[in-house]
């Protein structure tokens, strides 16, 4: 199978799935190595460039969806009403869990200096915020991390696209 074929069989696939999917279960599925769905992946992330739907990645997950730019027109459509917006607490906290994540509460908490336990209860409702693991520890604590929710929120394909530390740091600055 070329990659044109594979980005073909790729579309239809992500189109009905209503759940991020993995990049062996959609080369299992396309008798694919998964190489060339990772490329047929990318190459479909590229020609969704600038139109309503995109694909976005997470590890080695893929999912479609539709563009963050257009939330208002389908939230209205679908007749949804607006989620609100993030407190500062929130937003604070799900940056620290962003840029640190795998992350613990203790670890968040750590960085904030106050508790986070209905802040991180919050994130997880709104589906920004999902428990990852937990650690071989004594008390086995929850390890977060971000969600594919989380992503289109921000209007990020994945998570290499946050703005680095030091450009955010720069722009405190000016």
């Amino acid at each position: 199978m070329d990659l044109e074929e594979a980005k073909v069989k790729l579309e239809s696939i992500l189109f009905v799935a209503d759940e991020p999917i993995t990049t062996a279960q959609l080369a299992d599925v396309l008798q694919v190595k998964r190489s060339l769905v990772k490329k047929a992946a990318r190459s479909l992330s590229e020609d969704y460039v600038g139109r309503g739907l995109r694909v976005q990645f997470q590890g080695e997950k893929v999912q479609m969806v539709s563009a963050p730019e257009m939330a208002s027109y389908v939230e209205r459509f679908l007749g949804l009403q607006h989620s609100g917006t993030l407190s500062a607490a929130a937003l604070e906290t799900l940056a620290i869990l962003a840029y640190q994540q795998p992350v613990t509460r203790a670890s968040i908490e750590a960085i904030r200096g106050v508790n986070c336990q209905g802040v991180l209860r919050n994130l997880i409702a709104r589906g920004l915020v999902e428990v990852v693991d937990r650690l071989d520890t004594v008390g086995h604590p929850m390890v977060y991390g971000t969600t594919f929710e989380f992503l289109q929120h921000f209007g990020l394909a994945n998570l290499a696209e946050l703005p680095k530390l030091e450009d955010a740091e720069l722009a405190d600055e000016g």
